[in-house]
């Protein structure tokens, strides 16, 4: 897909989110989280050129042939009142909610990327996506990854009664890393993978910015005299999001 923004109105700023994770620990902190998100939407729509929601959203998401996971309907209502009042909204799958097909698209007018794009935004350039199996290491959630893109396991899958299938997947991630509200990732320095990712992009073709979510930290690193590595960060424990205004691109949190 190609989405750019050649030149920003005045006061026009983008802004880049991920890691919901919504629909754990449980359902009473989930619903909160929502309702902080929903409150954050209400507050950058005024002035919002796009909105780029960069993965997990969900902790889990499953499309049915007529069904999704129950739920989220005030997340789905504002994004739709932010599609239809003009406002582009694009939505990169992350690792939990890789399994989004045409519903976003058909009824919130949101369209699904599903890898790292490179993109301009008011003189910028942008380098965007999840960021989970970027870099090197994580070969084994690598290998599960091609298992859950493979089209015949997504089939076999859609075939389970959505009661057993949703409730097989919410157990599954009330096992993940960010069920624990506790927060315990480490940070790994220049040997952070994505970082050594961006590395290797930059030395292929020059990005001001590259921008991702997956790894639970918010960060801001130079790659080098020109370029920056932005990791959005979680609203489980920091409610952080990237806010570019055309000059610079930059971290900011959410009612913290």
């Amino acid at each position: 897909m190609t989405f750019r923004i050649d030149q920003l109105a005045p006061g026009q700023k983008v802004y880049f989110a991920s890691d919901f994770h919504l629909g754990v620990p449980d359902a009473e902190s989930s619903r909160a989280r929502e309702k902080k998100i929903v409150r954050w939407l209400d507050s950058v729509k005024h002035d919002a050129a796009a909105i780029l929601l960069l993965g997990d959203i969900f902790d889990f998401w499953f499309e049915y042939q007529h069904a999704i996971p129950k739920g989220f309907i005030r997340l789905q209502g504002k994004l739709a009142e932010l599609t239809d009042a003009g406002i582009p909204v694009l939505f990169f799958t992350g690792n939990h909610d890789m399994w989004m097909f045409d519903y976003f698209p058909e009824e919130l007018n949101i369209p699904i990327i599903r890898e790292p794009i490179s993109t301009n935004f008011g003189g910028h350039k942008f380098y965007i996506g999840h960021g989970d199996g970027l870099g090197p290491g994580d070969h084994t959630y690598k290998m599960l990854k091609k298992v859950f893109n493979n089209k015949a396991c997504q089939w076999l899958f859609g075939w389970l009664h959505p009661n057993a299938g949703i409730g097989i997947a919410n157990k599954w991630s009330r096992r993940s890393r960010i069920s624990n509200t506790k927060h315990d990732e480490k940070f790994f320095g220049e040997d952070e993978w994505l970082v050594q990712y961006c590395k290797e992009v930059e030395n292929e073709q020059h990005h001001d910015f590259y921008v991702f979510g997956h790894r639970h930290l918010p960060l801001d690193m130079p790659i080098n005299g020109s370029s920056r590595y932005v990791n959005l960060g979680e609203w489980v424990n920091f409610c952080s999001y990237g806010v570019y205004d055309g000059k610079d691109l930059k971290l900011d949190y959410f009612e913290k």
